[in-house]
């Protein structure tokens, strides 16, 4: 960053980000389809809780089904994300979306839902999403330049911590109000709404591969063959570039580790407050709002902290502030400690704001542009499968010694994740 820019105040250099139509209009689509992700992620546990029964070990495979997708699918589709046109990939994602969560509403009011249903929901819902924000984090270089990717991931993940607030609060009065099946309606036309403007956004060159193999048409199983080694091929370079780097290895343990934690912290939070401490749906609610808070704090407060301190250091004395508040999170009860753990929960999101920005725009100026999808896949396949694990544990933590014993591991592994910035070169990264 030369002189000039670390002078420059964050606020024009966002402003003119937004005057640029391609990322105006990728800004207000992901705005207003992140508003109903977050509606949905209150809506779709209440749901299973309140209407349909569900108990702990339910409701933490319904959160881990979401992203243990991306085991599965991840470094496929970081090869297909780097061959195809992303800016179309997008959208089908949207539209895919839209289709799944609408069943939703539909089977209720026709009297067919059920727990099965919700799972195939949370599946389909989380393929799309890997899809959609592995196109959307290898679009944003081209579009908008690599000396702005601060800039434009701050007002990005600023933006999505503000939907994050209104968007679960919205979601815990909504479901108290008119219904789970009504807040996941208003999730799908989100999503619509997102694939009407991205429609707008400029197509970006996708650094597409050629097929490998049968160009001649004479031996299509050779071709096939062809095509599935020279996938495995792709895959295997985006792997060997991540485990090549120690700075995105650091990154990677520290983030696998944080987002293995959260869950277990979060997704048994509608059986703790709604169920055993009988507090109505809206809390919840604003607890998670509280969350959404403290990432819009960090995120705005990132560009800051990575100029003084260079983004390395500024993750690991953040992380470190961190710690105490990892451990006030498990006294969650009535009264008090109510506002506590929300408080320690609003810390904890600044820390997440703070290190999405810095970090992810480490690792887009790291990464060559035709490379973006398949790395970008293979760290997705490390933190989200980490965020499906922590679910699947939290739900076998809740049904076997309650859900503290879930708040609490999730809390001590949280406490330990800046371990891995110090035994890496991350913490020099300036």
């Amino acid at each position: 960053m030369t002189s000039t820019s670390s002078r420059a105040p964050v606020a024009p250099a966002e402003t003119a980000l937004l005057r640029q139509r391609g990322f105006r209009n990728l800004y207000t689509a992901g705005a207003v389809s992140g508003l109903g992700s977050q509606i949905s992620q209150v809506a779709l546990p209440l749901l299973a809780v309140t209407a349909l029964g569900a108990g702990p070990g339910e409701v933490g495979l319904l959160s881990a089904l979401g992203t243990l997708t991306v085991l599965v699918l991840g470094l496929p589709a970081g090869v297909w994300v780097d061959r195809a046109r992303r800016r179309r990939l997008m959208v089908a994602m949207d539209l895919t979306r839209a289709a799944v969560l609408l069943s939703v509403p539909v089977a209720w009011w026709a009297g067919l839902l059920g727990m099965g249903q919700l799972y195939a929901v949370a599946m389909l819902v989380g393929a799309g999403t890997l899809v959609f924000d592995l196109a959307a984090v290898s679009v944003l270089p081209a579009l908008v330049g690599r000396d702005r990717l601060t800039a434009a991931n701050a007002l990005l993940v600023g933006t999505s911590a503000g939907m994050d607030v209104t968007g679960k609060s919205a979601g815990g009065v909504l479901t108290q109000a008119v219904g789970a099946p009504l807040a996941l309606l208003l999730d799908a036309f989100s999503y619509l709404w997102s694939a009407a403007w991205l429609r707008h956004v400029p197509e970006p060159p996708s650094g597409r591969t050629a097929p490998t193999g049968g160009s001649d048409g004479s031996d299509g199983r050779a071709a096939a063959a062809g095509r599935v080694e020279g996938v495995g091929r792709q895959i295997a370079e985006g792997v060997r570039f991540l485990v090549g780097s120690p700075v995105l290895v650091g990154m990677s343990v520290m983030g696998a580790m944080a987002n293995f934690a959260f869950p277990l912290c979060s997704v048994l939070l509608p059986v703790l407050l709604v169920r055993q401490l009988g507090y109505p749906e809206w809390v919840l609610g604003a607890y998670l709002a509280t969350g959404g808070l403290g990432g819009l704090a960090g995120s705005f407060s990132a560009h800051l902290f990575g100029r003084r301190l260079g983004p390395g250091r500024a993750t690991l004395l953040v992380s470190l502030a961190a710690v105490p508040a990892a451990l006030v999170v498990p006294f969650l009860d009535r009264g008090p400690w109510l506002w506590a753990a929300a408080g320690a929960w609003f810390v904890l999101a600044f820390r997440t704001g703070v290190n999405n920005v810095l970090l992810v725009s480490v690792r887009q100026r790291m990464i060559p542009d035709g490379m973006l999808g398949r790395v970008n896949a293979t760290l997705r396949l490390v933190l989200t499968g980490a965020v499906g694990l922590g679910g699947l544990l939290a739900g076998v933590l809740g049904e076997v010694w309650g859900v503290r014993a879930a708040l609490w591991t999730g809390a001590v592994i949280m406490a330990l994740s800046w371990l891995p910035v110090v035994l890496s070169p991350l913490r020099h990264q300036r």
